[in-house]
């Protein structure tokens, strides 16, 4: 069993330092398939709204199936992406998911010029089904191609970047369908070269051995994960890691809905002005993280776990406060993302370092299925809200920063040496790292 203090890391071979052509090669291709996804739900999304659908098959389509559509392969494809990731080079299932990204987009090039919803819908669901796969690997790749002292840096880099290309998926969309109206097969065109671009980049990743060659695919996904989840209660600092990022996912997916909301029901602005507190929210993490990764200082600093969730909590709180203007709200919003910037840059880090290297795949895939189940709720709850009645959106930030204090709790009771980490970090006495 792996030692539980924070400043010991389980045995484990430390990978020799590779260059950094390959992390970069991995940005790349990571930051193009995130746009791509995302492009392509926003343009099926378009898709809904100009049909002719009644307003209550619109609202269906919108806010529930083509989300859960784009959520759901993540709780199908997590776990076997696991078992790709352990079981083969990591390069070469980068470059499958790639190919098979390519063929996805060729069938979504086609619906969209046809303007056939059905398909379009069937290509995101497999285009989602895909980046599902490509997760664990992605998030496994880090430790091989990155020596231990970057990999906080690292996860800075990779969240910084991932969230910047979800946000301008969503401008590029809204652009692409404004200026090929009528004419769609010129986003699929724009979505295939930016596959071929993607793929040519997965050829950059380093050659790697595979980490578990003898591992046998299990059907049974329940089952996998039950086992999984018991075998990371054995490591503690693992095993709180992955209570805290399942706790971020939900978190972060129930506060995008509420700004979407509080900017209908409270500030009353149009959907150009939500869009921009969407971009607070999200660059504030990104950044956020990049200067986590930055603060780190060479180590997996679980010291700024309990300030960025206490400034998480403080923001949220701030938030229910009746009569704030536009630019408050944006600042107060910019700044909680900046704090999960630096909640969640050290738990990705002690996510990927903690297992055995013929462990990870399955670990982070565990991590990420529990991730995506809150996740996953998010379309259904909004859409059961719009039948039943939006409840306040300011309350929801107050019963939010109020979860997060129940989850500073939770974390000091799983790992009592947070205080003495979150002490160590900010100088108030000698550190403690990972």
């Amino acid at each position: 069993m792996p030692p539980e203090t924070l400043d010991t890391a389980p045995p484990q071979s430390t990978p020799t330092p590779r260059p950094l052509k390959g992390f970069w090669s991995l940005i790349v291709v990571q930051m193009q398939g995130a746009f791509s996804d995302n492009t392509l739900k926003w343009l099926v999304s378009f898709l809904v709204l100009e049909s002719s659908f009644s307003k209550d098959d619109r609202d269906l389509w919108f806010v529930l199936v083509v989300p859960l559509l784009f959520s759901i392969p993540f709780l199908l494809f997590s776990i076997p992406g696991g078992y790709f990731a352990d079981r083969y080079s990591k390069r070469t299932i980068t470059l499958a998911t790639k190919c098979l990204e390519l063929i996805t987009v060729t069938l979504a090039t086609y619906a969209l010029a046809t303007d056939h919803l059905m398909l379009s819908v069937a290509c995101l669901f497999l285009l989602s089904s895909q980046a599902a796969i490509f997760g664990p690997t992605k998030y496994a790749l880090l430790p091989e191609l990155l020596p231990k002292e970057k990999l906080s840096w690292g996860n800075g880099i990779i969240e910084l970047t991932t969230l910047l290309s979800a946000i301008l998926a969503a401008l590029g969309a809204g652009y692409l369908a404004r200026i090929f109206h009528g004419r769609q097969v010129w986003s699929g065109v724009v979505l295939l070269a930016l596959s071929a671009f993607g793929l040519l980049f997965a050829f950059g990743i380093d050659k790697l051995p595979a980490a578990h060659t003898s591992r046998k695919f299990q059907w049974n996904f329940a089952g996998e994960l039950y086992r999984e989840v018991k075998h990371m209660r054995e490591d503690r600092i693992l095993f709180t890691a992955v209570i805290a990022n399942t706790f971020f996912w939900f978190l972060g997916s129930l506060l995008l809905l509420n700004i979407v909301l509080y900017a209908t029901d409270i500030l009353r602005v149009d959907e150009v002005h939500s869009s921009y507190l969407l971009a607070g929210l999200s660059l504030g993490i990104g950044i956020g993280s990049f200067l986590a990764g930055l603060a780190s200082g060479g180590h997996i600093e679980f010291g700024m776990l309990l300030p960025g969730i206490a400034v998480m909590a403080t923001m949220a709180a701030l938030l229910s406060i009746p009569g704030l203007t536009f630019l408050t709200v944006l600042l107060l919003l910019a700044f909680l993302g900046l704090a999960g910037g630096f909640f969640v840059v050290p738990i990705n880090a002690a996510i990927q370092h903690r297992p055995h290297p013929d462990e990870k795949g399955r670990t982070i895939a565990a991590a990420n299925l529990l991730s995506f189940i809150g996740i996953a709720l998010q379309p259904v709850a909004q859409y059961t809200m719009i039948h039943l009645g939006h409840p306040d959106p300011a309350h929801i930030f107050l019963i939010s920063a109020l979860m997060s204090v129940v989850m500073a709790v939770v974390l000091l009771r799983m790992m009592p040496d947070l205080w003495k980490s979150t002490l160590g970090w900010t100088r108030l006495r000698p550190r403690v790292t990972l």
